[in-house]
């Protein structure tokens, strides 16, 4: 059967030009893995992904499991609540859960806060998967709330008055897991794009350029 590379994500991208951000398709994404401190063998132990579209999250279409890293995970205070080798034992492996998120993230665009830490574990683990871009919601409350500190997704969300929001939309979760950091990372975009002036007006091409990740035009920078 023949097949087809994938369209180079500058390509996608730039088809984008004139796009308002609301019709771009965004993904918003949290990982929770096993910790830095295993390097290259980090696994992922649990993922979420939820669609944006029309800037706010669509939590029907949201997509989240644990996965069986396939060995004990040592309990250690950096891994996430719940997360623990009895809960995984059931989840399904990566190798079961990997086209499924090919399928919801190719050509898309993920949103999420510190977007580089989780894109560095996902390409790592899962290198079939080609985003079209990445939006980093760090970088874009920088951008908005320059030189102020606690910039932590937990802290930006109870500054923009949206942290009963999460828990509400996102009920059995709690902070450091990764439905309800992804949720928390959907609507803390819109709302970091409701305090830029013209927000109405943003484009995709000028919110890439204040909070893309750098090197997500072609990857090239986003493995080392």
């Amino acid at each position: 059967m023949k097949t087809t590379d994938p369209e180079p994500a500058e390509r996608r991208t730039a088809r984008m030009t004139g796009t308002s951000w609301k019709d771009a398709p965004l993904v918003a994404l949290d990982l929770e893995g096993s910790g830095a401190q295993d390097r290259d063998d980090e696994d992922i132990l649990e993922i979420a992904l939820i669609p944006i579209a029309g800037g706010h999250p669509a939590m029907a279409s949201a997509y989240t499991t644990v996965i069986n890293p396939g060995r004990p995970i040592p309990r250690r205070p950096w891994i996430s609540p719940g997360l623990t080798s009895d809960a995984l034992t059931a989840a399904p492996g990566l190798a079961g859960v990997a086209p499924e998120l090919t399928a919801r993230l190719e050509g898309k665009i993920i949103v999420g806060h510190n977007v580089g830490v989780d894109w560095r574990l996902l390409h790592r683990r899962c290198p079939g998967v080609h985003p079209g871009a990445l939006i980093d919601t760090l970088r874009l409350a920088r951008h908005v709330h320059p030189g102020t500190k606690g910039n932590g997704l937990t802290a930006l969300l109870d500054r923009h008055h949206l942290t009963e929001t999460v828990t509400a939309l996102a009920p059995g979760s709690q902070p450091h897991r990764a439905l309800w950091d992804t949720l928390g990372a959907a609507l803390l975009l819109a709302a970091l794009i409701d305090a830029l002036p013209d927000d109405g007006k943003l484009t995709f091409t000028e919110l890439n350029r204040i909070a893309g990740y750098p090197g997500d035009a072609n990857h090239k920078n986003l493995t080392q």
